[in-house]
C-alpha cells in the first residue's frame, strides 16, 4: 500500500536517477504510480503533491535539495545556492 513516506522514497531515488524532479511530470508520475489522492491541482491550475508526501521528501533530503521557484522543479544543493531550501 502506497503511503507518503514510500512516495517521497520514490522521489529521492527518481531525483538520484535524473538529476531533477519537474513538480507537474513527478505529480503525474504520482498519480499514475500511487494513486489520484496524493496529488490535487492548486491555485494556479497546476498539479501539485500532496502536503503530506511533500513533508515527508523534505525529512528525508534535509539540506541536500533545494525548490527552484521559477522552474518549480527540485534538485541537489549546488555550492552557489543561496542557504535556504527555496531558491529563485
Amino acid at each position: 500500500m502506497a503511503t507518503s513516506r514510500v512516495i517521497a522514497e520514490w522521489m529521492m531515488r527518481e531525483l538520484v536517477r535524473v538529476t531533477y524532479l519537474a513538480q507537474d511530470s513527478v505529480a503525474w508520475e504520482i498519480s499514475d504510480r500511487f494513486g489520484e489522492r496524493f496529488i490535487y491541482v492548486n491555485s494556479n491550475g497546476n498539479p501539485a503533491i500532496n502536503r503530506d508526501v511533500l513533508r515527508e521528501f523534505d525529512s528525508l533530503t534535509k539540506s541536500a535539495v533545494v525548490w527552484e521557484f521559477a522552474s518549480r522543479l527540485w534538485r541537489a544543493r549546488e555550492d552557489y545556492d543561496l542557504p535556504s531550501r527555496r531558491q529563485p
